[in-house]
């Protein structure tokens, strides 16, 4: 019997005995395989036809982060063509060579030309986000598409003069996206969520011609800083971000009336600790959905532990409805919808403590809503 199959027993004996279908937790990417010391930073996408993306980055010597001394960080990723219940080969997206890094993945579909872009950087040997150089390419920002469901992709698109200020009278950096929550909006324009240093600021780069070419949103307002983002397209059209705080015990929230060109003041958000979070559309009654939701996901805590997803029924004005994932050490996620309506989560997971896994978790309206009709 094929894992989905299970799966499908499983939840239909549940049901009958009056139980929550029970989760089940599929390990995408685990440490110290594939010749990589350990995988970070999850981001996951739906291709047009239904299958799944996962992305990563390998690192090959540590935990460190790119820059870190002598690290080495590869760009991969694996595909799932069942639901996300079993996984290809991993294959290298690019490897930019001995002590370089490439990495912080955020992905969209672009549903006109059915191309499913990958934007991140590419950093030289030494320099990371605080120790990059301003005015050089120390750091570059990047872009592929896959016309074939990630099968093949396209030669990088170097658009890093278009991410950053470039002039040494700057002390920027860096330009960083996502990581994840890339989106197409329903009018068809591609906007994609990043962050800066220095100082830390949140921005997007938007295209209203499939890719073709890119501008630069304006930074988000105010002196609270911020960096990983999301994005999430509201039923009205406006779009919300939703920031890491650098500090204070919250999120930060933003929103956009023109695309992500600029944004209003930000407000708190959801309280967590420090980390990327996850912040998907779910259903829209636009779409004939029963209701509006949104679904965002980040460890509850203490600290970087006991991943949940809440959901949102006023458009991100409030999260409610928490559901517990799984009470381990949890800390980056990303979601996706999957054809059948159903909500992936790709998360970082640790039994016992730091990075051991990369996770799949299915979630279905079921376990989001135990009991509703």
């Amino acid at each position: 019997m094929s894992n989905l199959r299970l799966l499908a027993a499983a939840a239909l004996a549940a049901a009958a005995n009056g139980a929550e279908p029970p989760l089940t937790h599929v390990n995408v990417f685990v440490s110290g395989q594939g010749g990589y010391h350990a995988y970070r930073i999850p981001v996951i996408e739906t291709a047009p036809d239904g299958t799944l993306i996962a992305f990563a980055e390998a690192r090959k010597h540590s935990l460190s982060d790119p820059g870190g001394r002598g690290q080495d960080i590869d760009l991969v990723y694996k595909r799932s063509s069942d639901g996300g219940a079993t996984w290809s080969a991993m294959t290298v997206l690019e490897d930019p060579g001995e002590l370089w890094s490439a990495a912080n993945p955020a992905t969209l579909v672009d549903r006109d030309t059915r191309r499913v872009w990958v934007f991140y950087w590419r950093s030289k040997p030494g320099r990371g986000t605080k120790s990059a150089r301003p005015g050089t390419d120390d750091v570059q920002t990047l872009a592929r598409w896959s016309a074939d469901a990630g099968r093949a992709w396209s030669d990088p698109i170097d658009l890093t003069a278009i991410a950053r200020d470039l002039t040494e009278k700057t002390a920027w950096g860096a330009s960083v996206a996502g990581p994840g929550g890339a989106l197409q909006t329903r009018g068809g324009r591609l906007v994609v969520p990043f962050w800066k240093y220095a100082p830390f600021g949140v921005f997007t780069l938007f295209s209203d011609d499939h890719g073709a070419t890119w501008r630069r949103g304006n930074l988000v307002p105010g002196r609270q800083g911020g960096d990983e983002s999301q994005l999430v397209e509201l039923a009205d059209g406006r779009l919300l971000i939703d920031m890491r705080q650098e500090t204070g015990p919250h999120r930060w929230l933003a929103e956009s009336t023109d695309g992500g060109a600029t944004w209003s003041p930000p407000r708190p958000g959801v309280a967590v600790a420090p980390v990327a979070c996850s912040i998907e559309r779910f259903t829209l009654k636009a779409r004939g959905d029963d209701r509006d939701r949104i679904i965002w996901t980040a460890p509850k805590g203490p600290d970087r532990r006991r991943l949940v997803v809440l959901t949102s029924y006023d458009e991100g004005a409030t999260f409610t409805n928490e559901r517990l994932i799984a009470d381990d050490f949890a800390a980056y996620s990303d979601l996706t919808i999957l054809k059948d309506g159903t909500a992936g989560v790709l998360w970082e997971r640790g039994l016992e403590r730091g990075y051991q896994f990369i996770v799949f978790t299915r979630l279905g309206r079921e376990f989001l809503e135990p009991g509703a009709k």
